[in-house]
């Protein structure tokens, strides 16, 4: 019986992790990025060693002009379930209750609140978005630029902001050809970068209070539709996380200093399951 107590919490944790991980989106992996494209490579990413003696970091290096698109559904495929413990205080009779679990269904839609983040080294003087979401007629709303003082473009169902006032952060170069570590914190009406580990600045986002991002449109890697300005340089990593906490994270639980081990396999480019 007593057995049975510890089969609890493990349940727990196991129901936790399997939750996170569904609210963490590597969209590399979700666009089917590989070295098999004509014009990627796989090279040394942000630390040539670490210190626990691991090999060097990979990174994809991008050397041509490419774009990769797809649905936007592909990266938010539907509704999952996920089995949790209704009761945290179970004793060992509620081992064989009904109530004892059930399931969780999680939308996936695209979150409110949310961090994008990414490890990447620009080509130098270059400008041009990394990534971009467009609705089902086109309309762009999302795009992470890479460049001097870049714009973090946003706009809701009801079009806002306008992109007069889309959020700046000036003075910052994330096109300079070294590497960067760069996360984005958006969370009610604002928007936060985080650049290196270090927090840069907080702008206001002026969005409705309910905003909604269509996923029925499609995601474009590299570029904005009708742009001829195409990424290139190299990338490490590209996450979307239904955490705005994360961002601030980032060098802590995504990609560590060059001391650490990192949480997921060179091998792979794609991170472990992480609890936080």
């Amino acid at each position: 019986m007593r057995r049975l107590c510890a089969i609890v919490p493990l349940l727990l944790c196991l129901s936790t992790r399997a939750t996170r991980a569904a609210n963490q989106i590597d969209v590399l992996r979700s666009l089917e990025f590989s070295e098999n494209i004509k014009g990627v490579s796989v090279e040394g990413g942000l630390c040539t060693q670490r210190k626990d003696g691991s090999q060097a970091d990979l990174a994809y290096r991008i050397e041509q002009k490419i774009q990769l698109s797809a649905p936007t559904k592909q990266l938010f495929p539907g509704k999952e379930n996920h089995l949790f413990l209704q009761n945290t205080h179970a004793t060992v009779c509620d081992v064989y209750s009904d109530q004892l679990f059930a399931f969780l269904t999680i939308d996936s839609t695209f979150p409110k609140d949310f961090s994008l983040m990414t490890t990447v080294k620009a080509k130098r003087n270059s400008h041009s978005f990394l990534l971009s979401l467009y609705d089902e007629e086109g309309i762009q709303q999302l795009g992470l630029e890479i460049g001097r003082s870049p714009t973090f473009l946003y706009s809701d169902h009801n079009w806002q902001p306008a992109p007069e006032i889309y959020p700046l952060f000036k003075k910052i170069n994330l096109a300079d050809g070294k590497w960067h570590r760069i996360a984005y914190s958006v969370e009610a009406k604002s928007v936060t970068l985080y650049l290196d580990c270090k927090k840069v600045q907080t702008l206001e986002l002026i969005r409705g209070d309910r905003p909604v991002v269509s996923t029925d449109g499609v995601i474009v890697f590299g570029t904005r539709l009708l742009d001829e300005e195409v990424f290139e340089g190299e990338i490490q990593q590209l996450l979307l996380v239904d955490d705005p906490k994360a961002a601030a994270d980032y060098c802590q639980d995504y990609i560590p200093d060059c001391d650490r081990p990192l949480p997921y396999s060179t091998l792979t480019l794609n991170p472990k399951i992480m609890t936080r």
